[in-house]
């Protein structure tokens, strides 16, 4: 029996909780096909899908040869196991693998099955490492204002915006939040260069919690949520340095940088740096299956793995058809070339935005790495006064019902981060179609029509 959308409209209200979406909310819309860059609703409606669901369809929707993957892998073996001495073929070459791309010397991997799970995995691994090491006081944990590292306790704690804290307090303690690396934003740092000023604030701030106190830093290396925000070319670098004087080990969350995203396999080879941990998920299965996975240096690895190991595991480590859909994700990624796709369509997609934004008094800046752009929106270029906000009629909204275009809100931008087998018709597209509504949007906000 095939429901209409009222009907799967209604069953929705009665009983799915969505995230962010308050219960008086009556609008559904019910995705139920895929094709490349492309989505259908239950009313047959198309939509050109610029956001890669959240941040991760690298591959596009609805690649038949990993479907085909999954099912013989099912057939094969679907499940069992990788606690303790247990392991399977798919795991292990897809483990294999994510080392040979990785930057140098990160040659471990442990699975999740997501960014979440990823980035608390993290952190207890940050931790554990000095208590391995002798140095049990070394439990804080360095993160930014406007970070966003999911949704559990402790990645949810090093998340740097009050909204994710409210009413789930009290939050995981030693969570100290640094000032953001936002150069649009120049009254942040008041005159000074950058990163000369979030060098020395870090430098303040380890001296104030004391250096023998701090297991880690954790961060984007792209601040997704924020809003796309983009850092200066020399700042990961100098944090490097600066957390190596220390013994503070870097955390790199690239839920959403890795896999192709920024042009690189990790954005750490974009910025020239080795973290000691990088978390991913996203983009490692372009979302056909949940998995996430771990890179972890070979230094912290040989502490996590003495006496009985490292004492946490997830129900779904190693998933052996998640692995297998990988594989067969990485495979696509690298015999089609997009990761220089990344590079040139995300070039020319910013060329677009340029072209048919640029000259809009509420655009402040337009901004990208790859395939990962934003448009950030102010109410003038002169004050940068972050452009007020109608929820019940946001742009990413108004573009979606009336283009067919989905693009999301973040922190008062818009950002897109398209599959990257985007073609330039489709990013012409996504450009003309955030004219429409942004050029009927007024400095108060208030889009006219």
């Amino acid at each position: 029996m095939t429901l209409t959308h009222a009907e799967l409209a209604a069953t929705d209200r009665a009983h799915i909780i969505h995230p962010y979406l308050p219960g008086t909310a009556e609008e559904r819309v019910i995705m139920t096909g895929g094709s490349g860059c492309r989505l259908t609703d239950a009313e047959g409606r198309s939509y050109l899908d610029a956001t890669g669901g959240l941040w991760l369809a690298q591959v596009g929707h609805g690649r038949e040869e990993i479907a085909r993957v999954a099912f013989e892998q099912m057939k094969q073996l679907e499940y069992f196991t990788s606690f303790w001495e247990f392991s399977n073929d798919r795991a292990i070459e897809l483990a294999a693998r994510l080392a040979s791309l990785a930057p140098e010397g990160l040659n471990h991997v442990y699975f999740t099955s997501g960014g979440s799970e990823g980035n608390e995995a993290a952190i207890k691994m940050a931790r554990y490492y000095h208590h391995r090491r002798g140095e049990s006081s070394r439990t804080w944990i360095l993160a930014r204002d406007k970070a966003y590292h999911g949704i559990g306790y402790g990645g949810g704690s090093a998340t740097g915006f009050p909204v994710y804290h409210e009413g789930f307090a009290p939050m995981m303690p030693h969570v100290s939040h640094l000032t953001p690396p936002w150069p649009y934003r120049t009254e942040l740092y008041g005159g000074e260069d950058p990163t000369d000023f979030l060098i020395r604030e870090l430098e303040a701030r380890i001296a104030e919690i004391g250096p023998g106190n701090i297991a880690a830093m954790i961060g984007e290396p792209i601040m997704g949520v924020g809003g796309m925000l983009v850092p200066p070319a020399d700042y990961w670098p100098r944090v490097r340095d600066v957390l190596d004087r220390h013994g503070i080990l870097l955390i790199f969350d690239e839920v959403v940088t890795a896999y192709g995203r920024v042009g690189e396999w990790f954005a750490a080879q974009h910025f020239g740096v080795v973290p000691d941990i990088i978390t991913t998920a996203k983009g490692i299965t372009s979302g056909y299956t949940p998995l996430g996975a771990l890179l972890v240096a070979d230094h912290v690895a040989e502490a996590l793995l003495l006496d009985h190991g490292f004492p946490m595991g997830y129900t779904y480590n190693g998933h052996p058809v998640a692995a297998a859909v990988a594989l067969a994700n990485l495979d696509i990624i690298e015999r089609e070339g997009l990761l220089a796709r990344a590079v040139g369509l995300g070039a020319h997609l910013h060329a677009e935005l340029e072209a048919q934004l640029g000259e809009l008094p509420i655009v402040g800046e337009i901004r990208s790495v790859g395939m990962m752009l934003a448009v950030e929106l102010v109410t003038d270029r002169e004050s940068r006064t972050p452009l007020p906000l109608d929820p019940a009629r946001m742009p990413h909204d108004v573009i979606r019902r009336e283009t067919g275009v989905i693009v999301r809100d973040s922190a008062h931008s818009l950002v897109l981060s398209p599959p990257l087998i985007m073609t330039e018709a489709e990013a012409k597209e996504a450009a003309v179609a955030l004219r429409s509504v942004l050029e009927r949007t007024g400095p108060d906000g208030t889009i006219a029509g």
